[in-house]
This record gives C-alpha cells, sequence and structure tokens, in this order.
C-alpha cells in the first residue's frame, strides 16, 4: 500500500498551502465481522429498495417513446448500479474506512475534492433527496384520491412541507427512532413490490383465460416499442416522431435520473463489506446476487404498471404504484396501498435525514463548515438535551441518542427551498447530476489508481472493464443532462462555486494562523 505521507496522485505538492489528506484512511473498527454472504445479500437489498420504484415510472416514461424503451432505461440503470457497487468494493476494501466516496476522492485527487463531494451532498444531494420524498409522499396521498397533476399546486407544497418538518422533529427528538424501524420498512417495501407483481400477473392471467381485461388494455393492443405521444412537465403533449436523434439522448439522461434514483444506495457496498467475515469472496457474491435479483424486481414492477394503466397514465403520474392499484382494485384497496407506500416512503425520509445531519457533522468535524452545525443536543448555541455529558465526542453522544438539531435545521431549511422552487422531476435531475458527477470522478479514481499504484492491495478486483464501462456511461449521462437540464446544471454549478470559495477562503484563513 502507498505511504500515507504521499501527496495525492494527481496533485503537484505545495509546500505553502495545508497539506491535504492524501492519506488512506485508516481500517473501521467500529462493526464485528460476522455476516456471511446471504447476510450481505439482505442488506444490499434493504439498503438500495426504497420509494424510487413506487415514484419513479412516471418520469421516466415521460421521457422515453414507448414502454419497451422505458423497461430498457430500467435495465440500464440496472447494470450501471452493479458496475458501480463492484467498482465502490474495490475502493471500500482497498481503503476501508468510513466517509463514503470522499476519502477516495480525498486520496486520489487532493482534499478539495472530497471537501467539494461533502458540499455537494450536504447543500444539493442530501436536501434534494428529502424534497423528493415529502414531495412523493404527498403525491401518493392524493393519487389515491385519482389526483394526478403535471404541475400540482401551492397546497401540495404546503403539505410536502408540513411533512418534511415532521420528519426533521422526529430525528431531532430521537436518532434511534428511524434505525429501530428500518426492519419493519424493509418488509413493507418487499411486500408492496412483491403483491404490484401478483396484482399484474392476476391481470395477464384473467386476459390470457378469456376473461375481461382487468388492466390498462393498451399492454395487449399496442407494440411496447412503438413510438407515441407522452406529456411535457409543463402539461404539453410531446409528439416523439418529431424530435431530433440528439434530443432523443436529452430525453433519455433525464429519464436514467429517475430510474438511477429508484437504485440509489448502490454506492453503499462498502458499508457492507465492514461486517462480512470474509469480503474478498462475500462481497462481490453479495453484489452479484442482490442487484440482479433488485433489477429484476424493477422492470417487473415496471411492467405491472404498464399492464394494470392505461399508457397514457403513467407519464402523467409520480405515484405510480398507487395510481395503477386504484385502477386496477378500486379506492378501497388503493387506501390500504397507499398506507404501505407511505410508510416506504416515510422510512427511506426518516434514514435519509438521519444520514444527512451525520454526513453535516462529520464534514463540521473536518473544520469543512462551521463548527456550529457538528454539535449535538444543541439548537444554537443553547443546549437542549441533558441526557449525556458536555465532554462527549459527537459520535458518542448521538449513538447515545443525542440529536444533531442545528445540522437538521439547516437540512430542513434547504429542502423547503427546493420543495418550493421545484417539483419532484426537475429535482430528480438536479439529484442526478449533483451525484453522478462524483460518482464518475470516483470510478475514473479507480481506473487511474490500476495503472498508478498496480501493487495495491485489492480484496475486490472486478475486470478493469466494469469500471470502464460505469465511466463511459455516466460520464455521458452526465454531460448530456447538463446540456439537455441547463437551469439544473446551472444551479448546481453555482453551489459548487460557492463551496469553492468558502474551502479557499477558509484554507486562507487557517494558513495565516499558521504562519503567525
Amino acid at each position: 500500500m502507498a505511504s500515507t505521507e504521499q501527496t495525492p496522485l494527481l496533485q503537484e505538492e505545495d509546500s505553502s498551502i495545508i497539506p491535504p489528506e492524501g492519506e488512506a484512511p485508516q481500517p473501521r473498527g467500529t462493526f464485528a465481522r460476522r455476516l456471511g454472504a446471504l447476510d450481505g445479500f439482505a442488506l444490499l437489498i434493504s439498503i438500495v429498495i426504497g420509494s424510487g420504484v413506487f415514484s419513479s415510472p412516471g418520469p421516466v416514461d415521460a421521457n422515453v417513446p414507448s414502454p419497451g424503451a422505458a423497461l430498457l432505461i430500467w435495465l440500464l440503470g440496472g447494470v450501471l448500479a452493479w458496475t458501480g457497487a463492484l467498482t465502490m468494493a474495490e475502493l471500500g476494501t482497498a481503503f476501508p474506512g468510513e466517509g463514503g466516496i470522499q476519502p477516495y476522492l480525498s486520496y486520489i485527487y487532493g482534499e478539495v475534492f472530497g471537501y467539494m463531494a461533502a458540499w455537494s451532498w450536504i447543500v444539493a444531494t442530501m436536501p434534494a433527496t428529502l424534497a423528493i420524498l415529502s414531495i412523493v409522499f404527498v403525491e401518493s396521498i392524493y393519487s389515491s384520491f385519482g389526483v394526478n397533476e403535471p404541475q400540482p399546486p401551492i397546497t401540495h407544497k404546503l403539505l410536502s412541507l408540513l411533512v418534511l418538518v415532521v420528519v426533521s422533529t422526529a430525528n431531532s427528538i430521537s436518532t434511534k427512532t428511524s434505525t429501530r424501524l428500518s426492519s419493519f420498512f424493509v418488509a413493507i417495501k418487499l411486500l408492496t413490490i412483491f403483491l404490484l407483481i401478483v396484482a399484474g400477473l392476476t391481470a395477464v392471467f384473467m386476459f390470457v383465460v378469456g376473461h375481461n381485461d382487468l388492466g390498462g388494455g393498451d399492454w395487449h393492443e399496442k407494440s411496447w416499442f412503438e413510438s407515441r405521444s407522452t406529456v411535457n412537465p409543463d402539461g404539453s403533449p410531446l409528439d416523439w416522431k418529431g424530435v431530433s436523434a440528439w434530443q432523443s439522448l436529452g430525453f433519455y439522461s433525464t429519464a436514467l435520473y429517475g430510474a438511477l434514483w429508484a437504485y440509489s444506495g448502490w454506492d453503499k457496498a462498502n458499508y457492507v463489506a465492514a461486517e462480512l467475515r470474509n469480503p474478498r469472496k462475500q462481497l462481490p457474491l453479495s453484489i452479484n446476487t442482490a442487484i440482479p435479483t433488485i433489477i429484476v424486481c424493477y422492470v417487473a414492477a415496471n411492467a405491472v404498471y404498464y399492464v394494470l394503466l392505461p399508457w397514457r397514465v403513467v407519464s402523467t403520474t409520480d405515484a405510480a404504484a398507487v395510481t395503477a392499484v386504484t385502477h386496477f382494485l378500486g379506492k378501497g384497496v388503493a387506501y390500504f396501498a397507499t398506507a404501505l407506500i407511505c410508510l416506504v416512503i416515510a422510512g427511506s425520509a426518516l434514514g435519509n435525514s438521519f444520514v444527512a445531519g451525520r454526513m453535516t457533522v462529520a464534514a463540521s468535524n473536518k473544520g469543512w463548515i462551521p463548527q456550529l452545525l457538528g454539535t449535538v443536543g444543541h439548537i444554537g448555541t443553547f443546549r437542549v438535551s441533558k441526557s449525556s455529558t458536555e465532554g462527549d465526542h459527537t459520535g458518542e453522544a448521538m449513538d447515545k441518542g443525542e440529536s444533531p438539531i442545528n445540522s437538521l435545521i439547516l437540512n430542513t431549511g434547504l429542502s423547503a427551498i427546493y420543495i418550493l422552487l421545484g417539483n419532484m422531476r426537475i429535482l430528480l435531475t438536479l439529484n442526478g447530476l449533483a451525484e453522478y458527477a462524483f460518482f464518475f470522478l470516483t470510478v475514473l479514481g479507480a481506473i487511474i489508481l490500476r495503472f498508478k499504484e498496480p501493487e495495491l492491495e485489492r480484496p475486490v478486483k472486478p475486470f478493469i472493464l466494469i469500471p470502464i464501462l460505469f465511466a463511459v456511461i455516466s460520464g455521458f449521462v452526465v454531460v448530456r443532462g447538463a446540456v439537455f437540464a441547463p437551469v439544473q446544471a446551472s444551479i448546481l454549478l453555482g453551489i459548487w462555486a460557492i463551496g469553492l470559495a468558502l474551502y479557499y477562503v477558509r484554507r486562507n484563513v487557517v494558513n495565516r494562523r499558521i504562519a503567525v
């Protein structure tokens, strides 16, 4: 393994600045290695499967010319998740430790890249994620009443804000709540997908044996790969026959962001590695069984939507599962399905809010953002919790039940801005651009390390074409997606510019203090 004192591989040494964090993270000792491949499989399933498969089908369908193309997008999203997870496992086992992709970026490119990843996650990715979940929660309820609007009114936004505040408050009261409920939410997710697939198979079976079609009808009357008109986010029709190849690539990029939202969590494969008895063998086995299983579930669930619904409806809804069940079984059963799906969304929101708070605290502990945001049990500078001593480390305090209230307030405020100024489909693209720009850099770095440090011990080492495939597809999707969505790209560039300016201001201030 490379020396821990060296300068990051792609950064020239400069003694006039703060030395970047170029060392590999220390091995993690938090978790006991007691899990096998089956446990790793279950953990990955629980991490990846969330609310996206119930909410993303509409945004995906609206940006492709046919249902068949939509299913191919879901397949491609799964392949990206699969190749990305294997590459992340390579980095995670070569550099065991906490922090997600940040230590990898710091090691390969320099501290500024690790900082920018943290900044982007705190200011863009996580707030957009919480905003999307809050919006989908509300839209699922409205869909159960038959209300599906491409541009929801302000009342929907206000209710989404209420959901956001409730979730943040729950995590402010106790950080243990969402983690204790995680197993329950996983069971609800799998049950809901199972019931959806059963409903689709029932509709197909009834039609095959000669009964009246219980589905939408289009699935057996029209070609699954024939272009048809869809609906733009502003409600106007889109005739795919007049769309150029270059424009189509932009639409497909936007559709892929919707699918990738549903596959979010594949980058956490290295977290699973920390608890496996033999990561070298068990981690690839876990990934190579869990993610194909998820792909099959997602493609099957989306095929069910096209069986149960008229195809013109799929592109107009942000709550496809609820809409499909309502059409298939009526409003009575739809209310039950809505309750299940809202539980799934609530679980995802609680978990993401929990993670967002801890990410903010971690960045504060590194000195990347103000220390006030790294405190626990405080509102501003006022201490509101007495459950642990003042001398506790923030991590220890959170483990005892303390909440990073200041960071949660920041995340809630940013998420509220996204809810008020955007909608789900705009936020999906923003979220995808923010995440995959850094995923691309991380996987590109893994490829660079193959040549720069061939002697580096890699317990998990996928074939080189796997990270190359991810880098090529994700790089193109990021660039074409940014060109096709200039507003979201401009917002993201502005966020990054502010973060970069703050980084260099902080660095100059610290350097002056050192000089004095």
